[in-house]
């Protein structure tokens, strides 16, 4: 049986780059996946009904920094699939940002990087929160970054936003637990996913440097998350909470 049957996860930036593949892995597992993003995620969504069934995925267009709209994706979820069990915070400014010194960063651009990557999973938290704890279960999982414990030069709001997710999650395990419900943090080290390659201004500078501070030397891709992002959601990880595995080939602890 698959580790996540009858469960339903929401996966916010879940449409394109590393959240694509959490998409697919989740169903994969048995999951119902709603496909949260400011992308359109209907091929994804065709492609995994394909694969699992018309019932086994639904998706929308949303931004994660605008509460109406992140009320109305959970009434959505809710209406479409009955409940919800897991919540993947993913989506992030990342790709697009181009590295600069601490005090070249606009602050429009170092607000908004905030409004998505902290301000964000704490909206899909507040109105995804009270149908865990209804139920009494549930996993919340929360997509931080190596960055926040090497303390990554030149990308501040980012490694400051990805600081603050370690920090939130293990303030909202605290609040949750009673309830059952598991929070955790997955911070993946530096990730070639498609996105990544294809937007990055900052792909060449790190690429190298990152791959010679690992343990493993070797490049990371999406599919090395994947394991750690499935025990997160699923049973095998009903006793962990306020955790953050880091999941970067040995690169933190050099």
């Amino acid at each position: 049986m698959a580790r996540l049957q009858g469960k339903t996860a929401i996966v916010t930036g879940g449409a394109k780059g590393i959240g694509r593949h959490y998409s697919q892995a989740l169903a994969a597992e048995g999951a119902r996946v709603m496909i949260a993003d400011i992308a359109d995620g209907k091929d994804l969504a065709a492609d995994i009904a394909a694969r699992h069934g018309a019932n086994s995925v639904a998706s929308a267009i949303f931004d994660v920094g605008d509460e109406n709209a992140v009320r109305d994706l959970v009434a959505q979820t809710v209406e479409r699939f009955g409940q919800i069990d897991i919540l993947v915070n993913n989506a992030a400014v990342y790709s697009t940002l181009k590295p600069r010194n601490f005090n070249e960063w606009d602050p429009e651009l170092w607000d908004r990087v905030m409004a998505i990557n902290v301000r964000g999973p704490w909206l899909m938290v507040r109105h995804v929160a009270p149908h865990m704890i209804a139920r009494r279960s549930g996993k919340i999982i929360n997509i931080a970054s190596g960055a926040a414990y090497k303390g990554v030069p030149r990308m501040l709001p980012y490694v400051t936003s990805k600081g603050a997710m370690l920090a939130f999650t293990r303030a909202l395990s605290r609040e949750l637990g009673e309830f059952g419900i598991a929070v955790n943090s997955l911070s993946p080290g530096y990730i070639l996913s498609d996105t990544g390659l294809e937007n990055a201004t900052h792909v060449e500078e790190e690429r190298l440097p990152v791959r010679n501070s690992r343990a493993f030397k070797r490049d990371a891709h999406p599919e090395d998350l994947l394991g750690t992002l499935v025990f997160l959601a699923s049973s095998d990880s009903d006793f962990i909470t306020g955790q953050s595995i880091v999941v970067d080939g040995g690169s933190v602890n050099n």
